[in-house]
C-alpha cells in the first residue's frame, strides 16, 4: 500500500497495489503494521456497505458527533463514485474546506477519513457499491450532517443530482451547525 498525506490534515489516500496473474488478482486492503506505521488507528469494529443505484445519486454529507466520532476507511468495490470530505473541525487552520477523491476498483484506492469530518459520495456510474470500515459503533443520536450544496463549501459536484434523500436535503448549512 502506498500512503499519502492530502491537503486536509489527517486524511489519507491509500493507493492498493494489486498483484496478478493469468487467474486474477489480489490485493491487501488492510494492514495493521503498515497503518501503525502512518500513526493510523488500527481498530475497526463496524464494517458497512452501500450499494447505489443510479448515477447522479448523492449520499451525504454525514458525520458521527462527539463524543463518539467515526474514522472511516472507505473503498469503491463496483462503479466509479466522487468521494467528498469536509473538514468540521473548528480548531483546524482548513476548516470548512473539502477534498475530492475519484475512488474505483480500477484505481485501486480508498480513502482515511479522521472523526472531525463529513463524508458524502455522488455516483459516476449506475450500480455503486462503497465498504466502510468504521472505528465506532453507529449511535444514530449522534449522527448528524451538514447540506451537499452549501454555497459556503463550493464543492463541485460533476453531475446533476438525481436522487438524495430527504434528510440529505433537509441537512443544515456549515453556518448552521452547533459543533
Amino acid at each position: 500500500m502506498k500512503f499519502t498525506r492530502t491537503r486536509l490534515e489527517g486524511v489519507w489516500l491509500i493507493e492498493l497495489e494489486p498483484r496478478g496473474d493469468e487467474r486474477g488478482s489480489f490485493v491487501r486492503t488492510y494492514c495493521e503494521g503498515e497503518f501503525a506505521a502512518q500513526g493510523l488507528n488500527t481498530r475497526w469494529v463496524q464494517c458497512n456497505s452501500t450499494r447505489t443505484r443510479r448515477r447522479g445519486s448523492l449520499r451525504g454529507l454525514h458525520y458521527q458527533a462527539d463524543p463518539f466520532p467515526e474514522i472511516k476507511l472507505i473503498r469503491c468495490t463496483t462503479g466509479r463514485v466522487l468521494d467528498v470530505v469536509v473538514d468540521l473541525r473548528q480548531d483546524s487552520p482548513t476548516f470548512g474546506k473539502h477534498l475530492t477523491i475519484e475512488l474505483s476498483p480500477e484505481l485501486s484506492n480508498q480513502l482515511y477519513v479522521p472523526g472531525g469530518f463529513a463524508h458524502g459520495f455522488q455516483c459516476l456510474e449506475d450500480e455503486c457499491t462503497l465498504f466502510y470500515q468504521m472505528s465506532e459503533i453507529y449511535h444514530p443520536d449522534l449522527a448528524r450532517g451538514v447540506r451537499w450544496n452549501d454555497p459556503t463549501l463550493g464543492i463541485a459536484w460533476p453531475l446533476e443530482v438525481t436522487d438524495i434523500s430527504d434528510r440529505d436535503r433537509k441537512l443544515p448549512l456549515l453556518s448552521g451547525l452547533s459543533l
